[in-house]
């Protein structure tokens, strides 16, 4: 009871931090707060003396940050979330509006993504069912490159495509659920590839479990089978769901702006911008709550579906040693992307050339020119450096800090749901409101928010693999808590996290693009990639090759990061065999380093022989039976086989 009340009161330090902190967002960055409320009101009224005093007066910034945080903390108990510095409307209705539509789109977006994950994992499912999945190799690309692909330019394709060219869907606003078809699947495409490809990492496990063999072997159908190693495999996945549920609430920002949605991502991101408190403040707080629930849910259904297994330590590992992975696909993906970067670094990419404006791809320029004629290949290659590099450092980053934290799930649990609430672009406006503009403002707010995930789904493999039958048994023979960490827990742990760090990777380099992209990151003439999204998509229709570029070499760099991820899995099964005694994948026998008592000696009695009597006829004493043992009584106890025999 004391741990989880100092659980809820940790949780409730850090919810109380973050809107604290968002609340103090002016002057943190050092700014006037009613010269920023001044230009979002009216962009042609001058800012003069009397005019930002009015607004200081009417808002009571006079009174100071402290007074303001405190008089909206009062009012919320009653329902009172203030009202909008903007509009002078009350906030508490607004914001439930946007969070109804992002609840709304969520809900569609997860359907997608459902599908998507059912998509990636169908080969592992009906291989699995039919005891055909031994030798499978690891695969994966197609999940690879909906996973790389950014949300903002799949929702600008469909939109531009679908919703303009042929008709079939509208583009724009929020009207019905027909509205909620086009932004649900620039959603839910790239999550649904992320969650199938974690999915379908644990599934070769659950199919080589010693229940689905006994399945098997009593005839229950392969449909039957499937559905239990799903069932099996789910609940290690369910924290990175509800990061997901958060993440497709909040932090869908850029989807929200391309399909004019008034979510609540939208709604943050305007009033954060905007510097309208109340409405950022309320918006944060739903968020933090959002995050516990979706947490609290996903924690609990894991329970249901495992049921007493997990409290029992009656669970099995689901890794075992993987087959042979397909080394020719990694191989290929690295020599593409190096090729392109190799071809594009001579050349200049600040070069103008105003007579080659839009050009198609050519022999000159093989990705075509954008809109200043600059060429395309040049500004991809080089801002792939930039950008593959910054990837690289924070997803090793994250991974240090998410196994470490992971380990710590007491600390760790109200954290990654703290931080996962903050969506990257808030937590680039709340870096640069304390470190100030720059190049290093995309860096820090990724890597603030991109350890979590991998320090949730450490937390679950943890959870399991504490519950396994092989750990148990280790611990009963006398094994420390260190031991089994090192030999046992980080063993079984390290490999599928770092894996899952291999496939967050081109997320990474997507966020950082994303922040590109809505001015947050690299400002121009710098060619990093997010940048020339932003910079290209209004010539999407006419030279759809100054977008397809960038875009095709992200994903390329997802097809490298999982193809990679499945090729590396082989070798660490193979370096954990190795170096350690820990062994999932062969069944466990308790060593016994004596006997309890010595072997009975078995004593064995030499059989008679008949007696010959003087004519050579049979003596009148016992005679041997079928064992070859006398019928009577013998004359002493019995005597070994080795013991002399007295000759006459």
């Amino acid at each position: 009871m004391g741990r989880r009340v100092g659980a809820l009161l940790w949780r409730a330090g850090l919810a109380a931090l973050l809107v604290c902190g968002t609340g103090l967002l002016p002057w943190l960055s050092h700014t006037d707060p009613a010269l920023t409320v001044l230009k979002s009101r009216s962009t042609d009224r001058d800012p003069t003396p009397e005019a930002l005093a009015d607004i200081r007066a009417g808002l009571g910034l006079d009174d100071g940050p402290l007074h303001l945080l405190g008089q909206w903390l009062a009012g919320l108990p009653r329902g009172d979330a203030g009202r909008s510095w903007l509009s002078g409307t009350e906030v508490a209705p607004a914001i439930l509006q946007a969070l109804g539509v992002s609840l709304l789109l969520m809900a569609v977006a997860l359907v997608v993504a459902a599908g998507t994950a059912a998509a990636v994992c169908a080969r592992t499912l009906y291989l699995g069912a039919r005891r055909r999945l031994g030798d499978r190799p690891a695969g994966g690309s197609g999940s690879a490159v909906l996973a790389a692909l950014p949300e903002f330019l799949t929702a600008s394709v469909l939109a531009t495509v679908v919703g303009v060219h042929l008709g079939w869907l509208p583009a724009l606003g929020w009207y019905g659920p027909q509205w909620t078809v086009l932004p649900a699947l620039a959603l839910g495409l790239p999550a649904g590839a992320v969650l199938g490809r974690l999915l379908d990492d644990q599934l070769p496990g659950a199919f080589a479990e010693p229940w689905a063999r006994a399945a098997a072997a009593r005839g229950l159908t392969g449909r039957r089978v499937a559905r239990q190693a799903l069932r099996r495999c789910v609940p290690g996945l369910l924290p990175n769901l509800g990061l997901f549920v958060v993440g497709l609430t909040g932090g869908s920002v850029a989807v929200e702006q391309i399909y004019d949605i008034p979510g609540l991502g939208r709604t943050t991101l305007q009033a954060a911008i905007a510097q309208d408190l109340p409405v950022l403040q309320a918006g944060t707080l739903l968020l933090v709550a959002l995050a516990a629930v979706a947490t609290g849910a996903a924690r609990l259904t894991a329970r249901r579906l495992i049921g007493p297994a997990l409290r029992d330590g009656a669970l099995h590992t689901l890794h075992r040693p993987a087959p042979p992975a397909r080394t020719v696909s990694p191989c290929v993906h690295a020599f593409l992307l190096c090729a392109v970067i190799a071809l594009g670094l001579p050349r200049d990419p600040l070069a103008l050339d105003t007579g080659a404006r839009l050009r198609p791809p050519s022999t000159a320029h093989p990705f075509g020119t954008d809109a200043l004629g600059r060429d395309v290949l040049a500004r991809v290659a080089h801002g792939a450096l930039d950008t593959l590099l910054l990837a690289l450092a924070i997803s090793a980053l994250a991974l240090a800090t998410g196994v470490l934290l992971g380990c710590l799930p007491r600390l760790s649990g109200p954290l990654v749901d703290t931080v996962n609430a903050v969506p990257p672009v808030l937590a680039a406006l709340l870096v640069t409101a304390v470190l100030g503009s720059g190049t290093a403002t995309p860096v820090v707010a990724v890597a603030v928010v991109a350890w979590a995930p991998l320090a949730a789904h450490t937390s679950a493999l943890l959870r399991h693999e504490r519950a396994t039958v092989h750990l148990t048994a280790t611990r009963a023979l006398g094994a420390g808590p260190w031991y089994l960490l090192r030999n046992e827990l980080l063993p079984a742990v390290l490999p599928p996290v770092a894996r899952h760090a291999l496939v967050r990777l081109p997320g990474v380099a997507l966020a950082l693009a994303s922040l590109g992209f809505l001015g947050l990151g690299a400002q121009p003439p710098s060619p990093e990639w997010g940048l020339l999204l932003s910079e290209n998509q209004p010539y999407a229709e006419r030279a759809p090759w100054a977008v397809l570029a960038p875009a095709a070499v992200l994903a390329l760099l997802g097809a490298l990061a999982v193809s990679a991820a499945g090729a590396g899995r082989r070798g660490s099964v193979r370096l954990v065999a190795r170096k350690g005694p820990w062994r999932p994948w062969t069944p466990w026998t308790p060593w016994t380093p004596w006997t309890p008592w010595p072997p009975r000696r078995r004593t064995v009695r030499p059989a008679a022989q008949p007696a010959e009597g003087p004519a050579g006829g049979p003596a009148d004493g016992p005679v041997d039976g079928p064992s070859g043992l006398a019928d009577g009584p013998a004359d002493g106890p019995p005597r070994s086989a080795d013991a002399p025999t007295a000759v006459p």
